[in-house]
């Protein structure tokens, strides 16, 4: 099987918050798959509001310990930083790089 191979993700949820999801995505604009696939990728990008909703969803609902989340926080930010101490290129700027290679080198 390819690495790229779709997988269907499936829950359950009541006939209520279903029929208030459609509504809020027809709302939005959203499909149910563009939706989750936005919600999924912000989550597996770590973007900041993302990791935030998920922080205080735990926080609510007490999932993980305090000191478990309070770790993984830490982790997240010590991560970020050296992340931002240690990136030379922004977004876009490798793939421009090697453009600028690919011409002035055709033959490589």
């Amino acid at each position: 099987m390819a690495d790229d191979a779709m997988k269907k993700i499936v829950f359950h949820d009541t006939d209520k918050r279903h029929a208030d999801l459609k509504i809020r995505l027809y709302y939005d604009g959203f499909t149910q798959a563009g939706f989750f696939r936005a919600m999924i990728s912000g989550y597996l990008d770590k973007d900041p509001a993302v990791i935030d909703f998920i922080q205080r969803v735990k926080e609510e609902r007490n999932i993980q310990s305090i000191k478990k989340r309070k770790n993984s926080k830490r982790l997240l930010e010590a991560g970020e930083e050296v992340k931002s101490k240690f990136s030379i290129f922004k977004d876009g700027e490798v793939e421009n790089i090697f453009d600028i290679i690919e011409k002035e080198f055709p033959d490589l």
